[in-house]
């Protein structure tokens, strides 16, 4: 008899509903970005044609940039948060699995004749349960906390490649903050000059007090400048050093000149990116997520069905028992059936519904992102290019500019605020030329990171 019932058991589970898969990534696409026709180019000039390329961090060259890297990936507090992240959606991947295998408990009383509860019963029992996945809720579930547990990977990767780009961003906003403090104090050195050349044509009578007054007003500008600039040079460091962990002393040194900007880089396809990108690939799993929460709510709308065996063994000291066998063997089944819970059921399909409505729309976001930020960084370094050509020809020209207004002024020839006006060319002329160089790199990693290009190889890491 026993028999029988495990065998219809067995095939009613082998003929229950199976699980159903999550949309394709071609549908969460067209339901998500239904006006979103991706060209078979970039719009942007200014990418190299080929396969996206990895380990693009190595292409600037500087190999304390890469070690910096490195102990970010070691001792950044960010990654150490999604590294706990992972180890806690696996836990929960194992948890939601274990209830599709038979639960079996142990149950024990003892202690003398009155068992420790003044009961007098005595034994031991084997107690096994086993709920019969028939509306596929269990295997939902389990589905549920293993997508869940790849986005919160792919997040991981994600945050990773993040980290890495920031990194090497603050490295070269630092350095640039470095040359632009560089850049002030050699303008407060022309400044010095220009004061002691007013101070020598006020003494030998070719010059008056006002020129000497208006220097020394200027050169105290240009030292008040330096002073916000070096503030902001150690506010980097500290930047940099908060990123890989390290106490916010403003001990790192970085270079004394910007790293050459690479040679062009390699974009792939538009069609590519959104199954290249982490963040995106990630969204998309979300979506899977969602998706088995509303199927696991649907089906704990349904009976469930629980298989139950046992085996026992009973004895008592205070009285005599009825004759039995022992130990006894049983088995059974149970029906749990909701009748009427106020509608809990199924709001709870409704909110799941909602939800994955919410992951489709978050994937369209992320996946709309992606676009603009590829495009946008594409955008930027082709007009940063053209930008420091024009600002390259204009410092060379305001430094020919400022040598002669101090020859006309030295001969007497031209008066001092033509020299004090030239400097203040100059001195902006670099400033931009500088921001502009380093905004050159800054969109560089921005590029890489958008196109869902690796640092670094992950086989490596």
């Amino acid at each position: 008899m026993l028999r029988g019932v495990l065998t219809v058991t067995l095939i009613v589970t082998l003929a229950g509903c199976a699980l159903k898969a999550p949309p394709k990534q071609e549908d969460v696409r067209g339901q998500s970005l239904p006006n979103l026709i991706v060209p078979p180019q970039w719009a942007e000039q200014g990418g190299a044609p080929g396969a996206v390329m990895k380990g693009w961090l190595e292409g600037f060259k500087d190999p304390r940039l890469e070690a910096l890297v490195r102990d970010a990936l070691l001792y950044s507090p960010d990654l150490q948060v999604a590294a706990a992240r992972m180890e806690q959606a696996a836990g929960y991947v194992r948890l939601a699995g274990a209830t599709l295998y038979p639960q079996v408990n142990l149950l024990a009383r003892g202690g003398g004749s009155l068992s420790g509860d003044s009961s007098g019963l005595e034994g031991v029992g084997i107690f096994v349960n086993w709920e019969l996945d028939l509306w596929s809720r269990v295997r939902a579930g389990r589905e549920a906390a293993q997508t869940q547990y790849q986005s919160t990977e792919l997040d991981a990767e994600y945050a990773t490649q993040s980290i890495a780009a920031m990194v090497a961003k603050s490295w070269f906003l630092a350095t640039e903050a470095r040359l632009q403090n560089a850049n002030a104090e050699e303008t407060v050195r022309s400044a010095e000059r220009l004061l002691g050349l007013a101070q020598d044509r006020l003494r030998v009578g070719r010059g008056d007090e006002y020129d000497v007054t208006i220097a020394k007003a200027n050169l105290q500008t240009y030292r008040d400048i330096v002073q916000q600039l070096d503030l902001a040079y150690r506010q980097s460091l500290r930047a940099l050093e908060a990123l890989i962990g390290r106490y916010p002393a403003a001990a790192v040194e970085v270079p004394p000149q910007l790293a050459a900007k690479p040679g062009p880089v390699p974009v792939g396809m538009p069609s590519e990116l959104l199954e290249r990108r982490l963040d995106v690939v990630a969204a998309e799993r979300r979506v899977a997520f969602a998706f088995y929460r509303a199927e696991e709510a649907k089906a704990a709308r349904l009976p469930r069905i629980s298989l139950t065996a046992a085996v026992t063994s009973i004895s008592s000291e205070l009285f005599v028992l009825k004759d039995r066998d022992n130990p006894i063997w049983s088995a059974g089944a149970s029906l749990l059936a909701p009748l009427y819970l106020g509608g809990a059921l199924q709001s709870q399909v409704e909110i799941r519904t909602a939800e994955q409505k919410l992951a489709v729309a978050e994937y369209g976001r992320i996946g709309a992102r992606a676009f603009s930020e590829v495009e946008g960084a594409l955008s930027s370094g082709f007009g940063l290019d053209q930008r420091a050509t024009i600002l390259a020809q204009a410092v060379a020209e305001n430094e020919r500019a400022l040598e002669l207004a101090n020859v006309r002024y030295r001969v007497g020839s031209g008066d001092l605020r033509a020299v004090q006006q030239q400097q203040v060319a100059l001195y902006g002329a670099r400033t931009s030329l500088l921001r502009v160089r380093s905004e050159q790199l800054v969109q560089r990693v921005n590029l890489h990171l958008a196109l869902g290009g690796d640092f670094n190889d992950r086989a490596e890491r």
